[in-house]
């Protein structure tokens, strides 16, 4: 077995053994090659279940956190999909294997042209990617079946609520960049929103406004 191979039987190996279960997305996990997605001094470590520096002092979640946000929005094959900080584009690569279309939205214009260039070398055709403000959501895209925030925020969004169908699903972390968030499931209903607290997180902030070239 090569040396790759078996890194990469091994991050597969730590995503079920920190509670991801869903085959489909372990087969996404599996198919989506995190090494396309972390360039320069740290490709070598791509599978370790780390966070890792990328560009605009953004990083690329740790593959645990990514596949467990994942397996709490439960995509089905029919859904549009939501994601506000396109980062990398790792988490948009898995989604689109899960997804029927996936937006994703970033305010670092670089980081867009980046993942751009990367989907469209891996042949992920079901990816939309804008440079937008994402606190704001896509309101000429909505509603959506389910959003993911990859950035934290005091509250959810309210224009991100509006944004998500009746029956959709939100997954975000929440909290004040400086201490611990909280993933959080949000699930919208005819009269209301369910909130689930999910388990401790720590992400960079969600800012608002775009960010410099």
């Amino acid at each position: 077995m090569t040396d790759t191979a078996e890194r990469k039987m091994r991050f597969l190996f730590a995503l079920r053994s920190r509670g991801v279960t869903d085959i489909r997305v372990l087969t996404a996990m599996e198919r989506i090659d995190r090494g396309a997605f972390v360039k320069g001094l740290f490709a070598d470590r791509a599978y370790e279940d780390m966070p890792l520096p990328i560009s605009c002092g953004q990083t690329i979640s740790q593959p645990s956190v990514v596949a467990l946000m994942t397996q709490a929005l439960a995509v089905t094959p029919r859904d549009k999909v939501l994601e506000i900080g396109t980062g990398s584009g790792y988490q948009a690569a898995i989604l689109s294997q899960l997804a029927r279309r996936v937006y994703t939205v970033d305010r670092h214009k670089r980081l867009v042209r980046e993942a751009q260039d990367l989907f469209i070398a891996l042949d992920l055709a079901n990816i939309t990617a804008i440079a937008a403000d994402g606190s704001f959501g896509l309101p000429d895209q909505a509603p959506f079946d389910r959003i993911i925030v990859t950035a934290a925020a005091e509250d959810p969004p309210g224009p991100l609520l509006a944004q998500l169908k009746i029956g959709g699903i939100m997954v975000l972390p929440v909290g004040q960049s400086d201490t611990v968030q909280s993933l959080i499931k949000v699930t919208r209903h005819e009269t209301g929103f369910d909130y689930e607290e999910l388990r401790p997180v720590r992400f960079v902030p969600l800012v608002e406004g775009l960010g410099p070239e």
